[in-house]
């Protein structure tokens, strides 16, 4: 999906993650992660660093989920930063959410920041990751 304003290094980076999501192949990410990877997610306070814990929340993540699917896109003036408006269910719970990426210069994500709603969807989501990701604290961390 082609994103008007996004430079031309993030459109590619853009392809292969869409590519990668299907398939659910998050352990392929390397090459579109940046060495400052961050990862924010909506249940946590702390942002997850490191290539490892983006790579295992994801592929978690992508196991929760049901019907997920993007609806809009949107970069910002810079063309280095990108949200895309997605929709899931969890254990039956609707939810909407956006997942928000930072570029660098050369397309590699920097920061993936995702944000949910209503409450409903997010407590289901907190639920269903927290028992899947049990005692994976030292990865989420950066120290696995």
């Amino acid at each position: 999906m082609h994103v008007p304003g996004l430079i031309p290094a993030a459109q590619s980076t853009l392809a292969v993650w869409h590519d990668l999501l299907k398939r659910n192949a998050m352990e392929e990410l390397d090459p579109l992660l940046s060495d400052r990877i961050v990862f924010r997610s909506p249940v946590a306070h702390t942002a997850y660093p490191g290539r490892e814990a983006i790579k295992l929340v994801l592929k978690t993540v992508n196991t929760v989920f049901r019907d997920f699917t993007y609806h809009r896109m949107f970069a910002t003036e810079d063309g280095k930063s990108l949200v895309l408006e997605f929709s899931a269910t969890i254990d039956g719970k609707a939810m909407k959410g956006i997942d928000m990426l930072r570029f660098d210069d050369a397309g590699k994500i920097e920061e993936f920041e995702v944000m949910v709603r209503p409450m409903s969807g997010l407590h289901a989501l907190a639920e269903a990751m927290g028992a899947k990701l049990s005692g994976q604290q030292a990865v989420l961390k950066g120290q696995g």
